[in-house]
């Protein structure tokens, strides 16, 4: 049958329960139904035979439509079209354990005729609108790689520096977009399309909740850094900015433009993340955080617009390609060849709370502010 059952076992309940499932549906349907449930330790799921010739197999995640060795296994049942409800075969499983367990019908196994891998034949089936809910993900990944190929800041072959003198911009690092399937474990699985880089880390998160890292943003001393300046996230990675001393923001910028908000003269274009500015004072002991999630392996660009900041290397990176031209330390030095006099390309007044407009985050109650990095974004700050 083409939706085979999967059953999610939670913990030990304080009475077992008895699940029904339907084997084959109206019409000769070959379905389950449901196609999965929950189930605790003890619980029992009874298997009703409808009409056809229907078995229930236990198999497993990556063996779908193959028996699970010492796994449970019912007899073919066949059932008359005109056989009463109460005269029909049943077959019981008991959960006993916590791993996810998966079924399918044998009939015509490993033929053409395989109920397993047979199309239940609904056009208004969950697997349909799960199928086109996958179509039109693949059409906004397709757009957003379009967006890509349009020419933006980073496509600037040379620029004047702050002294006055020719900037040479390294080349651009070529990138693929890619679409694979990421498993976490036999209950977390979907599809991503994301941008690739030589020795750029891999698509699948730590967790499925992801991982934090927690990035200083200033300190005493005062102190005009990133403290770390740069990391490596995978995707549903959060990184957490927090303001210490001073009056700082975190600005999302472009390689080629280190010290100006992203695709700034691009109105069309995705603009960019800013935080704004987080004032902390010297005895301040509550510092504000500000919050991004990834959701790509595309070089990020950041930077501080506090007057003179980013020219002094007030910069950040996450997974910038450190063994390509267009690394961190690449970025880092054509930041303060292009704004190292004094002069920020995006310069506020000190005490100002520029930067806040446009700003694509949403502030917490708790001071914290989140934001989810949209793939059509990370696209347009490609190297």
């Amino acid at each position: 049958m083409f939706a085979f059952l999967a059953l999610a076992s939670l913990i030990v309940g304080a009475s077992a329960k008895v699940h029904d499932v339907q084997v084959g549906g109206d019409d000769g349907k070959f379905v389950f139904v449901p196609e999965a449930l929950s189930g605790a330790i003890g619980d029992q799921v009874v298997f009703h035979f409808n009409p056809k010739n229907h078995s229930v197999v236990q198999s497993a995640f990556d063996n779908p439509c193959g028996p699970k060795e010492g796994g449970a296994r019912s007899e073919f049942f066949p059932v008359a079209a005109n056989s009463s409800v109460d005269s029909r075969p049943t077959f019981t499983v008991t959960i006993d354990n916590l791993d996810p367990q998966w079924f399918y019908c044998a009939q015509a196994a490993r033929t053409p005729a395989s109920h397993c891998g047979a199309d239940d034949g609904a056009p208004n089936s969950f697997a349909n609108f799960k199928k086109a809910a996958l179509a039109i993900g693949a059409s906004l990944s397709a757009d957003a790689a379009a967006a890509s190929a349009t020419p933006t800041q980073d496509a600037q072959p040379s620029l004047t520096g702050a002294n006055g003198a020719a900037v040479t911009l390294p080349p651009v690092v070529d990138a693929t977009l890619v679409t694979v399937p990421i498993t976490m474990d036999s209950t977390s699985t979907w599809t991503t399309t994301y941008t690739s880089f030589l020795n750029s880390p891999a698509a699948t998160p730590v967790a499925a909740e992801g991982a934090v890292h927690t990035v200083v943003v200033g300190g005493t001393g005062p102190k005009l850094l990133f403290d770390p300046d740069h990391i490596l996230a995978n995707p549903r990675d959060q990184v957490v900015f927090q303001f210490q001393v001073k009056n700082h923001s975190v600005v999302q910028s472009a390689f080629s433009s280190p010290c100006s908000p992203l695709n700034a003269n691009n109105a069309s274009a995705p603009q960019a993340l800013r935080s704004g500015f987080r004032p902390v004072g010297a005895n301040d002991t509550d510092f504000p955080t500000w919050t991004v999630t990834v959701n790509d392996t595309a070089p990020l660009w950041f930077y501080c617009e506090q007057t003179a900041h980013c020219g002094s290397g007030m910069i950040f990176a996450i997974n910038a390609v450190d063994n390509t031209t267009r690394n961190f330390a690449a970025f880092k030095a054509l930041a303060q060849q292009l704004n190292g006099t004094g002069t920020s390309a995006s310069a506020a007044p000190s005490g100002s709370a520029a930067g806040d407009a446009g700003a694509a985050s949403t502030i917490r109650p708790t001071g914290a502010a989140g934001v989810v990095l949209a793939l059509v974004a990370i696209a347009a700050s490609l190297l």
